[in-house]
């Protein structure tokens, strides 16, 4: 099969779909795999160390949507690149669908098969391309949060971890899943108070046993996010609903009651944003204000951290991308977590939950994952 990976264009986006070492892989495996010019320039990536693994470097991006059989990359196709993918053409990246009828409609018109990694899963019901992202970013919200509580950045001024004689500041984290854990390691570590959200009895009892009782461990309700959000001076917005729109769990009034120059940052925000109050920003300007609380929400957090974030994310998504690349749809059919990957198919929805938040708004069918499989 001959592979695709263009440069990543969303603003301040460096990472990129496949390192050196897995263009190695597909080569190996017998694929062809085409690069675009300094696509991984930014985080050491050379030219010459992609023609070293076997790379073609193209120098139009253009010339890489128009031959390639499956597109490898990081984050969801712009509307000029959904333009360009074309039915029978795999894309494999972080879609986030349900936030965004926009790019839906885009890729439907396109009857490109697209397969995103958030909803990959593992035999255990995990979301293991979504992990390692997951995991930068829990550990990068303690670290902006951290940041923008300074009095220079419009913050109260307060340091996460206080000083002898001064107590800490308070990190309230909603979700105590991949994103929420991580976070709590960061801002423990960092000396805060910290308190979890969370409606899984069991998971607060393995938080509990993890950070052996450093954290407060608090069943989530409307109440609890009251309470604590008014106390707190950092918020980590960290909830999932695998493929669907996150919920709205911090309002603007449980906004109006927080401290002045608090600072709240929504992990979530990929998947339309966890609080009331929540619209998506960039590395360029990442934060604004509403009510005197300082909001953070980068889409794309982890291309802070670019080259981390690739070599993380590569080490996740290079089996199953082997298996397409290997197999085509064939290698869904009998892998059911791959399978559960499978969003777009030749203009239908194939995820039941993008199907739910987007299919009536936009006259989009639903269609059965395996049947657009051929199974």
């Amino acid at each position: 099969m001959l592979i695709g990976v263009p440069k990543e264009i969303k603003n301040h986006e460096y990472r990129i779909g496949l390192t050196p070492a897995a263009v190695r892989e597909y080569i190996t495996h017998g694929h062809q795999v085409m690069v675009e010019q300094n696509g991984g320039a930014a985080i050491g990536f050379t030219n010459e160390d992609y023609e070293a693994a076997g790379a073609t470097i193209v120098a139009d991006p253009k010339e890489i949507f128009a031959k390639a059989e499956m597109i490898v990359k990081v984050k969801e196709p712009q509307p000029d690149e959904c333009k360009q993918l074309r039915e029978g053409q795999i894309l494999y990246t972080y879609l986030h669908l349900a936030p965004d009828p926009v790019q839906t409609k885009l890729l439907a018109e396109a009857g490109v098969t697209a397969i995103a990694y958030e909803t990959v899963t593992d035999n255990r019901g995990g979301l293991p391309l979504l992990a390692p992202m997951s995991e930068v970013a829990g550990r990068m919200s303690i670290q902006a949060g951290a940041h923008n509580l300074e009095k220079s950045r419009g913050g109260s001024g307060t340091l996460l971890g206080g000083v002898p004689g001064v107590e800490p500041g308070r990190v309230l984290i909603i979700g105590g899943g991949v994103v929420g854990t991580q976070a709590a390691k960061i801002a423990v570590g960092m000396g805060a108070e910290v308190t979890i959200l969370d409606r899984s009895l069991p998971r607060l009892r393995e938080l509990d046993d993890l950070f052996d009782g450093r954290v407060k461990t608090i069943f989530s309700t409307v109440d609890a996010i009251d309470t604590f959000s008014r106390q707190a001076d950092l918020v980590i917005g960290a909830v999932l609903i695998p493929g669907a729109a996150a919920p709205k769990l911090l309002t603007r009034e449980h906004l109006s009651n927080m401290r002045p120059g608090s600072v709240v940052v929504d992990v979530a925000i990929d998947q339309g944003g966890c609080f009331e109050t929540s619209k998506a920003t960039t590395h360029q300007d990442p934060t604004y204000v509403v009510n005197d609380v300082i909001h953070y929400c980068v889409a794309n957090m982890p291309g802070g951290v670019a080259r981390t974030s690739t070599i993380a994310l590569n080490n996740a998504t290079l089996p199953y991308g082997l298996a397409l690349a290997n197999k085509g749809l064939a290698a869904m059919k009998n892998d059911v977590n791959l399978r559960n990957g499978l969003n777009m198919h030749m203009g239908k929805i194939t995820y039941k939950a993008v199907h739910d938040d987007l299919g009536e708004e936009l006259g989009l069918e639903y269609l059965d994952p395996m049947q657009a499989v051929g199974g």
